[in-house]
């Protein structure tokens, strides 16, 4: 793998756009320090009058926005190379500049609450000023019963970076110290395992291949089971101890409501995986037919059902491809994607230490940033779009609302990604005319599915589970996480299917368990996004224009009823029922294609 300094700069993102040089990097640092220190000053003053409270606001909106600068830029510059040394040092000063501007803040929130919105409300009336932060105050005094006093709140503020521990030490166990045996690839060549390889691998022909990188992969989790049992295990109790804390019956409740959202939506979608089980399992059936294998393993779907079908897309073949299969959304939107690509939005290549994986992330009227590991494949491609839907929805939240209200909740953050990756999908099969590469997208769109709805949900399932275990009073050990793991794979994947044993330590492999009851979002927005795709690609009347709202909402309204902006109401069963549907027609175009003849030699 190359070392960063050999990436052509062209395919880096540009970073210098927040800071041109190391010394105005620690200058900022400094003089934030200065600014945070006026905020100790407000303390105990904040509702003496509307002039003070609009003062504080607008002081901490100012602070907050240039900590989100200095930390978007430290976290890049340490996520290119995790063993630099200088990544890891501004990463440390941002993270202790963010941790000191929660301390020197703890005291607002509890202050605010200890008078009614009754007094802010007055406020906002009789000082127009205050009209900016309408929203923010809101939505403060509707999580009053779960604020703690000041000296609580400002214990946590310090407490915050012993308390994310767990997520911190996990990111460096995995993406630095985890070292995988190497494997030999179809042409007999030694391959070192890492992410990036395992999934090139899992799509190899050879099922020898798959098998031995799929035991070899997860043999390198089972090697290192104990250390992610304890980190998971203390995260766990973690969440439910601060749930506790802050008056919630559980730390799923206390997540879904930090986003305003119906624990309903989470239990809907729970109960409507657990309907359509059936469904699911037809997926296999189909695949192990299409294989030609006598019994189907985990390692056999990623493969590609066509056999001698390899389509490899450079990253400028790609960029047309997105661009050209995004134009439905519209001009604006085209001309934006544009300056993506042209103006180093994107940081494209793996490179060696470089964190695994694919994320955009955002600085307040600059642009937004896109970090990939680009490898030719289709799946990468599907990345690609997949993170400029993020940047995309995060352009149009910026430009149509104030600091305070564009940061839309996490909950709706996944829509605009994958209504991304469904028309690139749905625009090569309108436009290809060769079979087999239909085939293929076929096959992506029911492992997608598979992926991003049934295996997300699996992964909800399983942190309700754990998490409820620890609340009652069961001990988190890796024998409990392992087999708690193992069954709910046999839950979701049946009869029709060997759940390979080594399975069990795959729960250890992903980061999102840290994240607090996160991954039930992947498969509630793609469930929305291809309603919303379908509708777009479709021509429905008034979807293309719903959708452009939707993006330009922000945090403007709850994340539930912003769906409902672009037609999706997550609290209709229906909606599920809808994505099941469409999934079974997948399915059913994919049987048609495929029985129809290929050569698959």
């Amino acid at each position: 793998m190359k070392n960063r300094d050999q990436i052509n700069d062209k395919y880096k993102l540009n970073i210098k756009d927040l800071f041109e040089t190391e010394e105005s990097f620690f200058k900022e640092i400094e003089n934030l320090y200065k600014e945070i220190d006026k905020i100790k000053s407000y303390e105990g003053k904040i509702l003496d009058n509307s002039n003070n409270l609009f003062e504080l606001l607008s002081l901490s909106e100012n602070i907050e926005k240039s900590v989100e600068k200095v930390f978007v830029f430290a976290h890049l510059t340490n996520d290119f190379d995790l063993e630099d040394k200088t990544g890891n040092e501004y990463f440390g000063y941002a993270y202790k500049l963010y941790q000191e501007m929660g301390v020197a803040s703890a005291y607002i929130i509890p202050e605010l609450l200890e008078s009614d919105y009754e007094v802010v409300k007055k406020f906002i009336e009789e000082n127009d000023k205050l009209k900016k932060y309408e929203r923010l105050l809101k939505e403060i005094y509707r999580s009053k019963n779960h604020i703690l006093g000041k000296s609580e709140e400002l214990i946590l503020s310090k407490l915050s970076e012993v308390i994310s521990y767990p997520e911190s030490a996990y990111s460096k166990l995995v993406d630095v110290d985890l070292k995988f045996d190497s494997v030999l690839n179809a042409k007999g060549e030694t391959i070192e395992l890492n992410e990036s390889s395992y999934k090139i691998l899992m799509e190899s022909q050879d099922r020898n291949v798959r098998k031995n990188t799929f035991e070899t992969f997860y043999e390198g989790y089972k090697n290192i089971i104990n250390t992610t049992s304890e980190l998971l295990a203390a995260n766990v109790k973690k969440d439910n101890e601060m749930a506790n804390l802050r008056k919630y019956n559980t730390a799923l409740e206390a997540a879904l409501d930090n986003n305003d959202v119906d624990i309903k939506v989470y239990k809907t979608l729970l109960n409507a995986i657990e309907e359509n089980l059936d469904i699911i399992y037809r997926q296999w059936d189909i695949r192990k037919e299409s294989l030609g294998v006598d019994e189907l393993h985990l390692y056999d779907l990623s493969v590609p059902i066509i056999k001698n079908y390899e389509k490899k897309y450079s990253y400028e073949e790609a960029s047309e491809l997105i661009k050209e299969a995004l134009e439905v959304l519209g001009e604006y939107y085209s001309d934006v994607l544009k300056k993506a690509f042209n103006e180093n939005w994107i940081d494209v290549f793996p490179n060696k230490n470089k964190r695994s994986g694919a994320y955009c992330t955002c600085v307040y009227k600059t642009h937004p940033y896109v970090l990939t590991n680009y490898n030719e494949r289709y799946d990468d491609v599907a990345t690609l779009a997949h993170e400029l839907g993020h940047a995309m929805h995060y352009y149009y939240a910026l430009e149509n609302n104030n600091y305070c209200d564009y940061n839309y909740t996490i909950f709706v953050a996944e829509v605009a990604s994958q209504v991304n990756e469904a028309l690139l999908a749905f625009h090569i099969l309108n436009t290809s005319s060769n079979k087999e590469e239909k085939i293929c997208i076929l096959d992506e769109l029911i492992r997608h599915f598979k992926s991003s709805v049934i295996r997300q949900t699996m992964f909800a399932e399983f942190e309700e589970i754990i998490h409820d275990k620890e609340q009652n009073g069961e001990i988190l050990t890796k024998e409990n996480l392992c087999n708690t793991y193992y069954d709910l794979n046999k839950k979701y994947f049946g009869n029709n299917i060997v759940v390979d044993d080594k399975i069990k330590y795959e729960w250890s492999r992903v980061p999102h368990f840290y994240y607090n009851f996160y991954v039930y979002q992947y498969s509630t927005g793609y469930i929305a996004a291809l309603k919303i795709a379908r509708d777009i690609f479709d021509k429905k009347e008034g979807a293309l224009e719903k959708y452009l709202r939707f993006l330009s909402l922000g945090a403007t309204k709850s994340p539930v009823e912003s769906l409902k902006v672009a037609g999706v109401d997550l609290t209709d069963k229906s909606v599920f029922q809808e994505a099941f549907l469409e999934f079974n027609r997948e399915m059913d175009e994919f049987e048609a294609l495929y029985k129809g003849g290929v050569n698959n030699e």
